[in-house]
């Protein structure tokens, strides 16, 4: 894997710490701005809202920039909206940078999917991707957990300093690794946008929505299932999330490993063990032991879909891909926010902190339905063409034969 992946994922990794280290310090800025805790929580919600709209915004404004150039204006956003945080003199002003940072999220993630994937031969793509995701993971195994503990221990300011840092790092990876790639010739904004005219573009972003915000109906309400469920201290979550985190990293690099083989059946696989272990956790939640286990699968299933499902809208949207490609991680943030929303509706209606678990459980496999239609509708569209073909064959022989 060339070494420009390492400055995608370095990038990678300042932007998960940054979108995920926030919930482990809402009280310590709670306390700070004198708000009460549900609304330091718009710091998460402003968050996951500037990813969704940022996303084709910012991939639009850069169609006529190199995608070396807009990765490293991306890098400088994000930079100044995690600089603002830190110095943030009261709560709105910290609103506004967390949103100004979430600007760059689905840009990068969506424009470095098609610079890494253009640095490999093609049977290594998915492999490609997962490397750059590798950043994002691994934030959840080291980033958050210490960015958690600094925030507590020095204050959080100092937290977003150190996270503005490692922005300014990978922008420096970049502009040194990554290759001067221009847009392809006669790639226009209207091409990007006739992407979204392919069924199986906004299957792939469907699946998207409805497989991640399959793991995030679970994990959003992991606190209260594990303190009252499995009766575990409120200083376990933590640990547990580190797990979750651990099970990330390695589901990405086996879905970039086996997407590069069989990237339908691995869709079919993941989705399908995800849906069941989900729907398992309602069981499992009320042991330590199988709970951990269970909460490591989660992520682990759970992130074997990622690498595949962006390839999936590369390949679909081939031509003019990068809009696609960012609007697609635009859609895992959205399947967040609703998975998160049904989740609550579900406790809130009386069903208990383990219910959202069957929530999960419906979305993953209505997810996977969704893979059955779409690999039936390219095997039609498939056969069909093969068809228009044959049909055809005899009429240019005869034209051949008139001549």
């Amino acid at each position: 894997m060339p070494l420009a992946l390492l400055a995608l994922a370095i990038g990678a990794f300042g932007i998960g710490t940054t979108e995920f280290v926030i919930m482990g310090l809402l009280p310590e800025v709670a306390g700070d701005f004198g708000v009460s805790i549900p609304t330091a929580g718009l710091l998460v919600t402003g968050y996951a809202l500037g990813v969704v709209l940022g996303a084709p915004l910012m991939t639009v404004l850069g169609t006529k920039v190199s995608r070396k150039r807009m990765l490293m204006l991306l890098m400088v956003l994000f930079i100044a909206g995690n600089l603002l945080s830190a110095f943030a003199p009261t709560f709105a002003v910290m609103l506004i940078g967390r949103v100004v940072a979430s600007l760059a999220h689905g840009a990068f993630f969506g424009i470095g999917s098609v610079v890494a994937a253009d640095l490999v031969a093609p049977d290594k793509k998915a492999g490609a991707i997962a490397m750059m995701f590798t950043g994002l993971t691994v934030a959840n195994v080291v980033g958050v957990p210490l960015g958690t503990f600094v925030g507590q221990a020095a204050g959080w300011r100092v937290t977003f300093g150190i996270v503005a840092a490692l922005g300014v790092v990978g922008l420096i990876g970049i502009a040194k690794l990554v290759p001067d790639m221009p847009k392809a010739e006669g790639v226009r904004l209207r091409h990007e946008l006739a992407a979204f005219k392919n069924a199986q573009v906004l299957l792939a972003m469907a699946m998207t929505v409805l497989g991640f915000g399959g793991v995030f109906a679970a994990i959003t309400y992991i606190a209260p299932m594990m303190t009252h469920v499995a009766g575990f201290a409120d200083g376990s979550v933590t640990w547990l999330l580190v797990l979750f985190g651990l099970g990330m990293v390695g589901g990405n690099l086996i879905g970039g490993k086996y997407a590069d083989r069989a990237l339908m059946p691995m869709l079919y696989v993941s989705l399908g063990a995800l849906a069941v272990v989900l729907a398992l956790f309602t069981l499992t939640a009320h042991n330590k032991v199988l709970a951990a286990a269970t909460i490591a699968l989660i992520g682990a299933l759970g992130f074997a879909t990622v690498p595949p499902l962006q390839k999936r809208v590369l390949d679909q949207a081939h031509g003019a891909p990068t809009l696609a490609s960012a609007v697609n991680i635009g859609a895992f943030n959205l399947g967040n926010a609703l998975a998160a929303w049904l989740g609550g509706i579900v406790i809130a209606g009386g069903f208990g902190y383990t219910s959202p678990n069957w929530v999960g459980a419906a979305l993953a496999a209505s997810a996977l339905l969704l893979a059955f239609l779409s690999a039936a509708l390219e095997r039609r569209d498939g056969a069909a063409s093969s068809a228009v073909v044959a049909g055809s064959a005899p009429v240019e022989q005869r034209a051949a034969v008139h001549h």
